[in-house]
């Protein structure tokens, strides 16, 4: 089995935190490991120790590069040379956090190779990726989600007063502004007047060419794990409690001051809500395999909001993914085998398809 992490994103640093704790956990009497590290300038990088490489950075990496792709069953998607390929496997586990790893971009190229992989497919990716259209898909689906607004990075840089008096015009303060194509809090600021709605703007901008808006409510942050392919199932739900104004990256990955409480304190028709809407928001993007969905409960009016989904969630020792799973009655080690047969059942399943069409002359 491929291990892939590492990645040409922002969340470089916490997709090798959780590919240490996933492969750290691995049986190996059953799995024969190996990981796949990817640079921040794209890379593939197989020789050597991948994760040591990626720590110490791009000077210290070698010169050749994987460009073999090669699943147990021969298929191979691009040949490499002897010296740059790895060995065949039978499945893979993306580790890949944000754009280009997250996003449906390595699962189209998986797809490409034949090969059966953990987690969501091509669409259910790029969809749990893009907050702006995921919001789209939840609240065509009968979905509750926070008013928002998609704003185009060229239109902000293009016409800033103009962008600025739509969004004033629309919502009050405070705000929150964030990538569209983005995770881990990397890029998303709050807003309380004008001047921190502009420079809010301008560092979403950095990361990404679609630019969100929403509404901040005075809320609770709830967080479900869900687990399945076509019948999946919801964790008990728990709540963050975050050090800083909000669960920004500084809180998640780097402070150790915010609180964690599985299960969240709810009452019961609250948390079977969450559960509900968790699994009904997982199916509605054509999620598989696995997702953490997070919630606000709004504490003023006690209406719960979807507020996104994470197709590769945070898998280190303190992730919220996993630790919901362990207090529902799934310990680490039995998840990564579950992810990993289903990653094995949706690629049959996908295999009974056909692909070819008799009737055409």
């Amino acid at each position: 089995m491929a291990v892939l992490f590492g990645g040409k994103s922002g969340e470089h640093e916490v997709s090798l935190a959780s590919a240490r704790s996933i492969m750290a956990v691995m049986d190996r009497r059953k799995y024969e490991v190996f990981p796949v590290g990817i640079s921040k300038s794209g890379r593939w990088l197989t020789s050597g120790d991948p994760m040591l490489l990626l720590t110490a950075g791009e000077g210290s990496m070698p010169d050749e590069e994987c460009t073999s792709l090669a699943s147990s069953r021969g298929r191979e998607l691009v040949p490499g040379t002897s010296e740059s390929r790895f060995p065949a496997v039978d499945v893979v586990f993306p580790v890949l956090h944000g754009p280009f790893g997250e996003d449906g971009t390595v699962q189209g190229l998986l797809e490409l190779a034949d090969l059966p992989y953990v987690g969501a497919g091509v669409l259910g990716s790029a969809l749990g990726m893009d907050k702006a259209a995921q919001k789209a898909v939840l609240r065509v689906n009968g979905l509750p989600v926070v008013e928002h607004l998609m704003i185009k990075r060229k239109a902000w840089r293009a016409h800033p007063e103009e962008v600025v008096a739509g969004v004033e015009a629309r919502f009050g303060y405070p705000l929150f502004v964030k990538p569209a194509n983005l995770g881990s809090s990397v890029g998303i600021s709050k807003a309380h007047d004008r001047g921190e709605l502009q420079s809010g703007l301008d560092l979403a901008a950095r990361y990404d060419l679609r630019l969100l808006v929403e509404v901040a409510i005075n809320a609770r942050e709830i967080e479900c794990s869900v687990l399945g392919n076509d019948e999946p199932i919801a964790s008990l739900p728990g709540e963050v409690v975050p050090c800083n104004e909000f669960y920004d990256y500084k809180a998640k990955y780097i402070d150790d001051a915010s609180e964690l409480y599985i299960p969240a304190d709810l009452p019961e028709e609250t948390a079977k809500l969450v559960q509900d809407l968790a699994v009904r928001a997982f199916l509605a993007i054509d999620c598989a395999g696995m997702a953490r969905v997070d919630f606000f409960l709004c504490r003023d009016t006690g209406k719960v909001y979807v507020n996104e989904l994470n197709t590769i969630p945070g898998f280190t020792e303190i992730s919220m993914y996993p630790k919901l799973w362990e207090a529902s009655g799934i310990p680490y080690p039995e998840l990564i085998d579950r992810l990993i047969e289903l990653a094995m059942e949706r690629w049959e399943d996908k295999r009974k398809s056909e692909t070819s069409y008799p009737g055409y002359k």
